[in-house]
């Protein structure tokens, strides 16, 4: 029977309840950002003004308050990749313990003789025995009573130093475990010492975050730019306090074995030489503040903690009338001389500062040291007025979207339509509110998945709506068609969208920023859909049922793409359909190996600048503009886009790396600004892009794994869940339809970048949604009709199935078509490739994989029991 008892009936409203109340938020945007800007503020322990007062009115603080984060590309800011120099420390940690060695080996100097500490370039530290090198083993000895357990869980059990003897010299070294626990210590304390300095600058929703082994990913909105990101975290404020050896006025003075040569910050060709072991760091300091000295002008006062005010104690107590240096990032600030024993750790370091300058070097102070230096591997600017536009296109592109889906189904499914409409409301409310939940940043290709999720939300409709035409023509009533519609469609639907969402959890897994947002909508989306689908929409189909008893369902008149019984054959000519499809990617495959692919910086590294001005564009203009500043390779292509205005004229430069760097310099990048500012006075730079070499190889790599991984687990799955035959049919589609992608945009040389890495792993979903479903009939026809020649089986399979295949693809084609026409230039690439991926997708399931099928045969072993007989999934009632 056609029912759903009443606690189903609760939980599913309930879900949908919960989602549309989580999403309801975003519907408020401004508002609750203020409201939610008040709250930090006072749990900041702010007291509360007039305007935090004001901002925690525009909000009921009883309703939910979480927002989905809007990425860069829509609210613009600033993007950095940085990888920690880990090995950087090393040399600093062996350099750290010369004074418990030397003070270790001076107690057992009757038997070893004197020491002398030797220069090395390596991250080791060697001691020679002056006099007696044969008791270097024995001193190597004594020195391992240093070493100390390794403090991490790899590492258990492990010493933290390897100390050998080699020719009369001790060499200590950091072990290898300790190298390990010292590289995660370290990423560990950038991170936070980047986060407490954005923090301090007060931006909103920064996103930082470990990506990999030795890396940090950083994105800051409402930064100006990524030079001035860089700035606030870039700068080091490595303080340390440490022995004079001597001043002198040389530089290239030699400075002897454990000692350095650093220049005077205030006194211009003074230098100091001071001993390289410091007696207290910045990692002691506990508090930091601008302050004032005794005459009045600007400084900054500092405490210790306990470790570092008794080191400090102890040493100005041993060396009163000595001079000793407080260094600031490799520069001697001051070098006072000690006057007397300065207990309780604080102290004020002063110099030829402003206020303004104090008070800045209190901050980096109280931020911490960053433990070793960074390089910038990936850098990005997006500008405000770029990120409203992309808002202001991507919203104009769903609305459209939205409303072209709706009126296709209704006029193809009529008062079903309706139902499915309704559920595809309530779908993007609950993707909606689910990002919101999980905190998950919406960037424009996830709000390309939003909109591709609106096309492929009512697959699984159009596969159960179908059904149920097809059950009216042999079940008694229409409450057993809608019954048995239900039950046969979750076989295919399950499958379909299972492996499309194996490729949105490989491309979370392995993509990085906006290829990573996308993966999440996609994700988020499949779920959404399957439950709006199997249980909303049946839910309301059932109420509608319930009142008006309808003697018929899904029969009457309505807008059909497909007639209602084809009997087609469309393997009549099936060796010129797979003909035409290898030459196809005989000709994809030669432009591929002709012509290459046009790679955009990802792929390629260097710096895209994207200009916008009131004036045409004249390339003549802004080549001449750079000509003479010796910049290599360059490309500036104008961009044409049917919603600019007349005032909206684009250009992007795009700047090729030199040979010796390992990316364009953001000096460069602000002497090509400057040219052309001279040149268009009126020029705006609304987005800035660097990509090292290193990345750019990194991501290929990565983008050929993730596209092999892909059609890997759909290989697995298929082949789980079909016969090997169907998986290899699968596959076979599969990488036709990649090449013929990839090929496209080699022969067009539109440009391939990672967000179209994203479109093929896409691709590799949707073509797959569309031959399992094929394949889930074609198994059920198999068992169905067990004489049929297998010819016979998949001709009757195909047109059973067209209908749904159509009309999935035109739903789809409607939503990608409102996205490449009025979603902005910035992803029109990627819309074209999912565009042409939905064409091929649907060409290769009809004829690629059924024809390999066909060709390849299957093993009818009848001593298995029916597939879809007593399916797990088969008698859920909602």
């Amino acid at each position: 029977m056609l029912q759903i008892d009443l606690w189903k009936r609760l939980c599913i409203w309930g879900v949908v309840a919960l989602g549309l109340l989580l999403a309801l938020p975003n519907a408020f945007y401004p508002r609750v950002e203020r409201y939610n800007d008040a709250v930090a503020s006072i749990e900041a322990g702010n007291a509360e003004t007039p305007e935090i007062a004001q901002g925690l009115a525009q909000w009921p603080d009883w309703m939910p308050s979480a927002l989905v984060n809007l990425g860069l590309d829509l609210r613009g800011g600033a993007h950095l990749l940085a990888e920690v120099k880990v090995a950087d420390v090393y040399q600093a940690r062996v350099e750290g313990m010369w004074p418990e060695v030397r003070d270790l080996l001076r107690e057992e100097r009757d038997r070893i003789g004197p020491i002398r500490l030797q220069s090395t370039e390596n991250a080791e530290l060697r001691v020679r025995l002056v006099d007696r090198p044969e008791m270097a083993s024995e001193a190597a000895s004594l020195v391992r009573g240093l070493a100390r357990p390794v403090t991490s869980l790899t590492g258990a059990g492990a010493s933290d130093i390897d100390v050998s003897a080699e020719a009369g010299e001790i060499v200590l070294r950091l072990s290898e475990a300790e190298q390990l626990a010292t590289d995660d210590r370290t990423v560990r304390q950038a991170l936070e010492i980047i986060r407490r300095r954005i923090d301090e600058v007060g931006t909103r929703e920064p996103t930082i975050q470990r990506q990999g082994a030795d890396r940090i990913l950083i994105q800051v909105p409402g930064v100006g730019s990524a030079a001035e990101l860089k700035q606030i975290i870039g700068t080091t404020a490595q303080l340390t306090f440490q022995p004079v050896v001597s001043r002198t006025s040389n530089a290239d003075e030699r400075a002897g074995a454990g000692n350095e040569v650093l220049p005077s910050l205030d006194e211009e060709g003074v230098y100091y030489i001071l001993e390289r072991a410091p007696v207290v760091t910045g990692e002691e300091l506990v508090d930091a503040q601008p302050d004032f000295d005794q005459n009045g002008r600007p400084a900054v006062s500092f405490r210790f903690n306990p470790t570092g005010a008794r080191k400090f104690g102890d040493y100005t107590a041993e060396n009163i009338g000595n001079p000793f240096a407080i260094v600031l990032d490799s520069e001697v600030i001051s070098a006072p001389v000690i006057q007397s024993h300065i207990p309780g750790g604080s102290g004020i370091i002063t110099g030829n500062f402003n206020v303004e300058e104090s008070t800045n070097l209190a901050v980096l102070l109280r931020a911490g040291a960053l433990p070793a230096g960074l390089e910038f591997l990936e850098e990005r600017t997006v500008g405000p007025e770029l990120g409203a536009d992309s808002i202001e296109a991507g919203k104009i592109a769903c609305i459209v979207a939205f409303a072209l889906v709706l009126v296709f189904m209704f006029a193809s499914y009529g008062i079903f339509g309706v139902f499915a409409n309704i559920a595809l409301i309530i779908n993007v409310g609950l993707i909606f509110g689910l990002l919101s939940m999980i905190g998950a940043t919406l960037t424009l290709p996830g709000i390309a998945g939003i909109v591709l999720t609106i096309g492929m939300a009512v697959d699984a409709n159009v596969l159960v709506f179908e059904r149920i035409r097809e059950e009216m023509t042999s079940a008694k009533g229409p409450a057993r068609a809608i019954e048995l519609g239900y039950e046969k469609a979750m076989s295919a639907i399950v499958d379909a969208n299972i492996t499309t969402f194996l490729t949105a959890v490989i491309l979370y897994a392995i993509g990085s920023g906006p290829v990573r947002g996308f993966a999440i909508t996609l994700g988020l989306g499949i779920i959404t859909s399957v439950f709006t689908a199997l249980f909303v929409t049946r839910l309301i189909a059932v109420i509608w049922f319930e009142r008006r008893r309808p003697k018929t369902v899904l029969s009457g008149r309505s807008l059909r793409l497909v007639p209602k019984d084809t009997s087609w054959d469309f393997f009549k000519r099936w060796k010129m359909s797979l003909g035409v499809s290898a030459v196809l990617i005989v000709v994809a495959l030669g432009s591929f190996g002709l012509q290459g692919l046009n790679f955009g910086i990802d792929f390629k590294g260097g710096t895209t600048i994207r200009t916008q001005s009131a004036e045409p564009v004249d390339i003549g203009i802004y080549r001449g503009a750079m000509d003479g500043l010796e910049l290599g390779d360059i490309s500036i292509t104008e961009v044409f886009d049917p919603t600019f205005g007349p005032d909206q004229n684009v250009a992007m430069v795009r700047i090729q790396a030199q040979d010796d760097q390992e990316s364009v310099s953001a000096e460069m990048v602000q002497t090509v600004e400057d040219a052309l500012q001279v040149a268009v006075p009126d020029v705006k730079f609304t987005s800035v892009e660097s990509v090292g070499p290193k990345v750019s190889g990194e991501l290929i790599q990565t983008a050929v794994i993730a596209v092999i991984l892909a059609i890997g687990a759909v290989l697995i799955y298929i082949w789980m869940r079909f016969e090997w035959q169907f998986a290899v049919g699968a596959v076979v589609a599969l990488v036709h339809d990649v090449v013929l992608t990839i090929g496209v945009f080699s022969e067009m040389q539109i440009q391939f970048d990672l967000a179209i890495i994203a479109a093929l792993l896409t691709i590799v979903g949707y073509s797959l949604n569309d031959t399992v479903v094929v394949f889930d009939r074609v198994r059920e026809n198999l068992r169905k009709y067990k004489q049929k020649p297998m010819n016979e089986v998949l001709n009757l399979s195909i047109n059973e199935t067209l209908s749904r295949t159509v009309m999935t693809s035109v739903t789809t084609l409607l939503a990608l078509l409102a996205l490449y026409f009025l979603g902005g230039d910035v992803i029109r690439g990627f819309v074209f490739a999912m565009i042409w991926g939905v064409i091929v997708g649907t060409y290769s399931s009809i004829f690629v994989a059924s024809s390999v099928l066909r060709w390849l045969g299957v093993k009818r072993d009848w001593s298995k029991p029916d597939a879809n007989a007593g399916n797990q999934f088969a008698n859920i009632d909602a």
